[in-house]
């Protein structure tokens, strides 16, 4: 299963490709796409878009997994967040591409076994189980790794389990 992680926002979004499989995970690619600054917030956001879409067009996921946006006391990050999700929703939709989200204690306790890790033992954790020689940086980059890791190894579970819930059998 070929997974695009998007950790998203506005400023800094991060994006990372593996394939994978429950215990097994390669990476594909990472990045970050930065969004010019002095830009208009609806220019920053199709600039976001054009991006998306070409990792989309390069990567042919299978899905696209997607940090779930929490609340939090500072609002104007948490609408340009949300504002960089819809895009990539809106992007992956239209390709007809899946879209799940993972909520950022999921992501932890899937790449770290705790729920409550910080952004140091995630990175460090995408680092070992991807065999990397470094962390991805910048952060973004990591945590977007860590949500395709986390959905190649919980979703793909998620799928055989509902699929037997339903008679299919994997």
């Amino acid at each position: 299963m070929r997974v695009l992680g998007i950790d998203p926002g506005l400023t800094r979004c991060g994006l990372g490709v593996v394939d994978g499989r429950p215990g097994r995970a390669t990476m594909v690619a990472v990045g970050v796409v930065r969004t010019p600054g002095d830009a208009e917030p609806g220019e920053r956001l199709v600039y976001l878009e054009t991006q998306m879409d070409r990792w989309l067009e390069r990567y042919a996921p299978d899905v696209v997994a997607v940090e779930r946006v929490f609340a939090d006391v500072n609002v104007a990050s948490v609408m340009t967040t949300a504002h960089a999700t819809a895009v990539a929703l809106l992007t992956a939709t239209k390709r007809e591409v899946p879209v799940v989200f993972h909520t950022p204690t999921e992501v932890k306790a899937a790449v770290t076994g705790s729920g409550r890790a910080d952004k140091r033992q995630v990175a460090a954790m995408v680092t070992r189980i991807l065999g990397l020689e470094a962390a991805p940086r910048p952060a973004d980059a990591a945590d977007a790794l860590a949500l395709a890791v986390c959905h190649a190894w919980r979703g793909a579970q998620d799928s055989r389990l509902a699929g037997l819930a339903r008679g299919v059998r994997a």
